[in-house]
């Protein structure tokens, strides 16, 4: 799905396998070992940058990295800690594999809940095939399921998080965006509420990384087709989304209910055909809108939701602030500290 941070889940496995009960042993030990080996296989970055063993662009890579969490720490007021001071080897495509799941009549994302992160909506695997069983054993039950690739989370500094190598295969702006994320977590985090989370590490993130662009004398990212084809996926699931969920409240049967809920899908993949008709080729979104059991559901549509349905109100909240991150990290706790139904009018400024 996308990269983004899982790692709480394990950090909590660590402390807790043996208080749990037979139904989560296996989910924790997974996740305890998993997190066992990606630090226990670290090594110091510099170190991998010197080392002539190490390939040309792996170095470059490793390079940018070092110098994305400097400007960071620098320009942006985020943590300097231990965290993407590593690199770890992987020899897989992913860091994790996120399952999300939702009942096939409602937009909401079912729960899991852990010490110390508390309630997140997905299960994260270090195999891809311990994310598929999960996946089917929960597509049995009649849920939505979504299965996404990690490239890289954070533990929120509690843990020296190494700069994994399935990072590195997204690109540059893959690396510059998603060091500024993790770190931005770290500012900020309400156990439990994931949209507020992930909605700010995604602001700080775009902005981030705008910033950067104009410090070092590279293109704005905002200007990147990528960009461009992001933003207007993101509306369309947005507004999918929100279309399913005036079906999903009207007092019809579910059978009728499903049934408009396959309309309503049908016109999106419809819609998505007519965006991808100017992208010369590029066709990374399909699987996203694929009529299968991995495609276009509740799930995967909740968890896009996620990471952008709150963003327009923090990037506002820091343009108000003339893009003083000290000063928006400062209003963002306060937002933070009040309920759940009450943190996004107060970014509004309500």
């Amino acid at each position: 799905m996308k990269r983004r941070w899982w790692g709480l889940a394990a950090l909590a496995a660590l402390g807790v396998l043996a208080f749990s009960s037979c139904a989560q042993i296996g989910y924790l030990a997974q996740a305890a070992v998993g997190q066992a080996q990606l630090l226990l296989g670290a090594r110091p970055l510099q170190e991998v940058i010197d080392d002539p063993a190490t390939p040309a662009e792996t170095r470059r890579q490793l390079t940018l990295a070092q110098d994305v969490r400097r400007h960071a720490v620098t320009a942006l007021g985020l943590p300097d800690n231990k965290t993407f001071t590593t690199y770890t080897e992987l020899g897989r495509p992913y860091l994790v594999w996120n399952v999300f799941t939702a009942p096939p009549l409602s937009g909401e994302l079912r729960t899991f809940c852990f010490p110390v992160a508390g309630c997140v909506p997905y299960r994260g695997y270090f195999t891809l095939a311990g994310a598929e069983r999960e996946a089917a054993s929960l597509r049995a039950s009649g849920d939505d399921v979504s299965v996404g690739g990690v490239s890289a989370y954070s533990t929120l500094g509690r843990l020296p998080d190494p700069v994994p190598s399935s990072l590195l295969r997204g690109g540059d702006s893959a690396v510059i965006s998603t060091i500024i994320h993790e770190l931005a977590h770290q500012i900020v985090y309400v156990p439990g509420d994931t949209d507020f989370n992930e909605s700010f590490a995604v602001a700080v993130e775009t902005a981030g990384s705008r910033r950067y662009a104009q410090d070092h004398g590279l293109p704005s990212p905002d200007r990147a087709a990528s960009q461009a084809r992001s933003r207007a996926v993101n509306a369309l699931l947005l507004q999918t989304r929100a279309e399913l969920a005036k079906v999903y409240a009207l007092a019809l049967p579910d059978s009728e209910k499903l049934q408009q809920k396959r309309e309503v899908l049908d016109r999106t993949r419809q819609q998505y055909a007519g965006l991808k008709a100017d992208w010369n080729g590029y066709s990374g979104y399909d699987p996203w809108f694929a009529d299968g059991p991995n495609g276009l559901n509740n799930a995967l549509l909740g968890s896009v939701a996620a990471y952008a349905e709150h963003v327009p109100a923090f990037l506002a909240l820091l343009e108000r602030l003339n893009g003083d991150f000290p000063a928006f990290y400062a209003a963002v706790r306060t937002c933070a500290a009040r309920n759940d139904g009450e943190r996004v009018a107060c970014l509004e400024g309500r």
